[in-house]
């Protein structure tokens, strides 16, 4: 790794109150403006290029009010707090200047898996220490200004009158300079699986309510109240992307805009009992990142959320690898198959049910034949991973009832031969992977967390996807909330001890710290393919997403579908897929994860095994990404080089309006020649009337091909480049 770290300045006055500090970013563009307010308030201000990306904004944070000196009675507060009580509680005014210090970092790291084999890691930093005399503390804010946008947080230093303290709120703020176009989802503190709504800033509060689609658990914060990451485009067409990055022992971020004055200002996640974190200093808190670009396409290319994280802290990494897998999902989600053994039971206990005497209900999916089938389809195309849902004992009785004991995570249905299957998919090369769904009884999880991991390990599973569908309990608690990201980084790590890979579903969304602990592979945290069978996604639906989810990091979307219609495996499932075949292709590229699934059924594939070859083909990690094209919620090209290969392939996913793309291949080497095979569109083909019509052709290309391809409405194209 080649690092440099030059410190450029050291400055400790007593400055003015209101002297201004400014930073600017190694390239030149961006210019960021630090002062204090006339009542100690931190504020600051970012520019591109001349232009405000961010007006004058405030920072702060409001702690809770506790008074030991009061009494109380059960808990309540019987006086008012006093006025020393108040003023301790303020982490907002009152500053000085204790010292300010520059610096300025520059490496390349290497990730264990990725969009490309290295990152350049560049930025400016501004250290401000803040001194509150009148409560005797400081804290420390901290910018760093990359070429692509900045990151702030909030330190706190070790020191006497500033130990353990409660968080009221947050209240940093992103003042927009105009009423944007905004690419947003509603504020929910256990959810993320909502519709993308494209608005102006101005138009939020009345399509909230329309916003807010039911989900298995969900808790809407506020009528202007959305999520990040945040994507936004201005008028004079700047894309601006608003997100944090690190989130660790701290609450998960939410925007609430104030739409009179169009001022975005931090919202965290709260506890059962309201609180929004518990914090022991030294400590710090999530980035928050300001990705600013004149190019759609440059935010997808930011990398600034990894660089906010810490380094790999995994000393062994060899047992990391991406991986393609299929699964015994589809047919279930589409509800021809299902996860529970029996209807015999209206009720289940783990430990005591006997399911010896229960009757198979004969729709069990996860039983040892089927899988089997399963394995072969695998291993015959070069699979090297299969998931099974629904093999554990408990599926009669998992949901809705908020159970704190649902699962044991070792104990197989009769039906299910736990050594039979791994020594058969051993043998033909496919490694099984875990399902442990928690019902979002998290407790649980913890208590059986070590015997599940172990049972992993005797039975040679190395991955592990797990699930949170329902309330989070302990109840009361949250998603999104401290506690729960706690549980997150506390399984994540625990894996990391038994050399096990996690794709966690309906948990917080990321924010880069796979790059901290790269065996978090992959993660849902947004409407992933499964809904295709519940209704359907907006045909714009995989546009955004790379815009917004994909910021804080891979996502396992479930991409493969070759069967559109629903009805085709079951006859009372109406949905359909709104997408076309060629754009199911695409999605392996432009839907980065090193986890990416076959999802669909083994007999849908057989039927167009022409097709099904640029997913055998299709790489899951890369040397090198080029993005080539993009506009959110339109379309998006993009093309990637297979790590240690020169090989690339290209991936088209488009909108309600379709899209031409004029592809230029000077990506290429100069000189070198490529058999190009191109999955397209027929020119029919639309997701609506005519998904499953597309093209195949092959011709050999250089780096001066130019070509022009046209996707249909929700449609796309695949292209793989093999070097000759």
């Amino acid at each position: 790794m080649k690092r440099t770290f030059l410190v450029l300045a050291f400055i400790a006055l007593a400055l003015l109150p209101l002297q201004a500090q400014q930073l600017i970013s190694p390239n030149g563009k961006f210019v960021m403006n630090f002062s204090l307010d006339a009542s100690g308030r931190p504020t600051y201000d970012l520019t591109f290029k001349g232009k405000t990306v961010i007006k004058l904004s405030k920072l702060g944070l409001e702690l809770k009010q506790e008074d030991p000196n009061n009494s109380t009675d059960f808990g309540v507060m019987v006086n008012k707090p006093s006025e020393e009580v108040i003023r301790k509680a303020d982490l907002m005014t009152g500053f000085s200047i204790a010292s300010t210090r520059t610096s300025t970092f520059d490496e390349t790291w290497k990730p264990v898996w990725g969009e490309e084999s290295s990152i350049r890691n560049h930025y400016n930093e501004l250290e401000v220490m803040l001194n509150q005399p009148k409560n005797d503390r400081f804290i420390v804010l901290r910018f760093r200004l990359f070429n692509d946008g900045l990151g702030f947080r909030y330190e706190f230093p070790e020191q006497k009158n500033l130990t353990y303290f409660v968080v009221k709120e947050e209240h940093s703020q992103f003042a927009m300079t105009g009423d944007h176009t905004a690419f947003w989802i509603p504020g929910d503190y256990d959810t993320q699986e909502y519709e993308t709504v494209i608005s102006k800033l101005s138009e939020i509060r009345a399509k909230m309510r329309e916003a807010i689609t039911p989900n298995s658990s969900q808790t809407p914060i506020g009528p202007t109240a959305v999520q990040t990451a945040l994507q936004l485009k201005t008028a004079d067409g700047l894309y601006v992307n608003l997100h944090e990055a690190a989130c660790i022992n701290y609450s998960t971020m939410h925007l609430n805009l104030d739409d009179k004055t169009m001022t975005f200002e931090s919202w965290l996640t709260p506890d059962a009992r309201g609180d929004k974190g518990y914090l022991q200093a030294p400590c710090t808190s999530p980035w928050r990142t300001i990705i600013v670009g004149e190019k759609a396409t440059d935010i997808l290319a930011s990398r600034m959320t990894l660089n906010l994280n810490e380094p790999c802290k995994l000393e062994d990494t060899s047992w990391i690898h991406p991986i393609k897998y299929m699964g015994v999902w589809w047919e279930m989600i589409t509800g021809k198959s299902s996860w529970a053994y029996t209807d015999d039971f209206p009720s289940v206990k783990i430990g005591e049910t006997d399911y010896a005497k229960a009757r198979p209900n004969g729709r069990h999916a996860a039983n040892t034949a089927n899988v089997k089938r399963y394995i072969d389809f695998a291993a015959a195309n070069g699979f090297q991973g299969l998931l099974v849902e629904g093999w554990n004992e408990g599926w009669e009785d998992w949901y809705g009832h908020e159970k704190d004991h649902v699962f044991d995570f070792v104990t197989p249905y009769p039906d299910f031969d736990v050594k039979a299957i791994h020594e058969y998919a051993k043998a033909r090369g496919v490694e099984m992977i875990m399902h442990h769904e928690t019902s979002a009884s998290a407790r649980n999880y913890e208590r059986y967390i070590d015997t599940a991991y172990q049972f992993m390990v005797d039975n040679g599973y190395h991955s592990v996807k797990s699930g949170y569908v329902g309330n989070i309990l302990p109840r009361g608690e949250h998603h999104y909330g401290q506690w729960m990201n706690n549980h997150y980084l506390y399984a994540l790590k625990k894996a990391a001890d038994y050399r096990i890979m996690v794709n966690a579903h309906e948990a917080t969304r990321p924010t880069g710290l796979c790059r901290t602990y790269p065996n978090l592979i992959g993660n849902e945290s947004a409407r992933g393919t499964e809904y295709e069978a519940m209704g359907g996604n907006s045909v714009n639906h995989t546009t955004i997403l790379p815009f917004t989810r994909l910021i804080g990091g891979p996502m396992d979307y479930t991409p493969g579908i070759f069967e559109m219609d629903c009805s085709k495996l079951n006859p009372t499932n109406h949905s359909y897929c709104r997408s076309t075949l060629a754009r199911q292709l695409a999605l392996y590229v432009t839907m980065y994860s090193p986890l990416q699934m076959a999802a669909d059924v083994p007999e849908h594939y057989q039927a167009h095994m022409d097709a099904f070859q640029f997913i055998k083909d299709v790489a899951v990690d890369w040397d090198e990404s080029r993005y080539l094209e993009a506009e959110p919620g339109d379309y998006i090209t993009i093309a990637r080089k297979a790590k240690g290969s020169e090989n690339w392939f290209v991936g088209c996913t488009a909108g309600d309006n379709g899209h031409t793309s004029n592809l230029d291949f000077s990506f290429l080497v100069p000189g070198k020649k490529y058999e190009a095979t191109i999955y397209c569109d027929a020119k029919n083909a639309s997701w609506d009337k005519n998904p499953v019509a597309y093209t195949i052709t092959k011709k050999t290309i250089t780096n001066k091909t130019k070509l022009t391809l046209r996707a249909a409405v929700g449609g796309g194209f695949a292209i793989s480049i093999i070097a000759k």
